[in-house]
């Protein structure tokens, strides 16, 4: 048996994609998740929340678009390859202080996040840490992170085969381009040997392996796009920082720090696989015409613990 093909509607963005580069290319060449360095440490951490609001491209509340259903993916890993404070939110995109930007391979259109040096981690688990003494002492209301790939769970039906609530497992690149040369999906291992641009990806059951690509919208979540736009194709996700309370809350760096300062990056996970539903029953049934047109995540807040 073999599955219908993935499909992706255009998105209609219109900056740049290689505006990101231009304005990462500051002197942060960070190329490690974790440096060693002895001392207080600022901590990235993951969290994948189904309950957390679903946002658009603009950081507004997004409603499910008539004829099409969705659901929450149980998410495995995640990997990201840019990370950013922002003062406020006219800071344009590299002006903040940039802490990481992954290894990268390749030049001009043929630029591409290495994904053999990237690092994907789960729910609770640190993506990302680095001395506070490199960090620029001033006040963030801002955090900007770029995904990079993500691997996850879903249930899919098909009532025409009788197969209901199946697991299958999606491995998808929603960085601005990846060079792979390998990657795993559960149990597969899938050889690529090349670059793939944002949407690229793999899915996997008991039936066995599919890929493609995307031609289109992957949701980047933006709440000052208005000020502080980012390119097409990059998957730079903004939220505004909040205290352990969920308030809005600066985060301050003061360069006298004597302990660790943990931000965990909840990611809002809220119906982030979408499809256009052929019949309207709910349930994503890729052998009986339902095609799926979004993989992206559906916000970020970042959490001052």
């Amino acid at each position: 048996m073999k599955h219908q093909r993935f499909a992706f509607t255009a998105g209609t963005l219109a900056f740049s994609v290689f505006a990101l580069f231009m304005a990462c290319k500051k002197d942060t060449p960070a190329t490690n998740n974790t440096t060693t360095t002895i001392g207080p440490q600022l901590v990235f951490v993951f969290k994948f929340d189904s309950t957390q609001v679903r946002l658009n491209n603009f950081g507004q509340v997004a409603t499910m678009p008539a004829g099409h259903s969705g659901l929450s993916p149980v998410f495995n890993a995640m990997s990201s390859h840019y990370i950013e404070l922002a003062q406020n939110s006219t800071t344009q995109l590299g002006a903040g202080d940039v802490l990481y930007r992954a290894p990268e391979v390749g030049s001009g259109s043929n630029l591409a996040i290495d994904f053999s040096k990237c690092t994907a981690v789960g729910q609770g688990q640190v993506f990302f840490s680095c001395p506070i003494s490199s960090v620029t002492p001033g006040s963030y209301q801002w955090l900007r992170v770029s995904l990079a790939y993500q691997n996850y769970n879903i249930k899919w039906t098909d009532t025409t085969y009788n197969i209901h609530n199946a697991w299958g497992t999606i491995a998808s690149f929603i960085g601005f381009n990846t060079y792979i040369t390998s990657y795993k999906i559960k149990d597969s291992t899938v050889h690529v040997n090349g670059n793939r641009a944002q949407g690229y990806w793999g899915f996997e059951d008991q039936y066995g392996v599919v890929t493609g690509q995307s031609a289109g919208t992957t949701t980047v979540p933006n709440p000052i796009a208005s000020t502080s736009p980012i390119p097409a194709g990059s998957c730079v996700v903004t939220g505004q920082f909040v205290n352990s309370s969920m308030a809005l809350s600066p985060f301050t760096i003061s360069g006298t720090e004597t302990t660790n300062d943990t931000i965990v990056v909840s990611l809002s996970t809220n119906k982030s696989f979408e499809w256009k539903d052929a019949n309207g029953n709910g349930l994503y049934e890729p052998l009986s015409g339902d095609t799926v047109t979004d993989m992206g995540v559906r916000g970020l807040i970042p959490i001052i613990k």
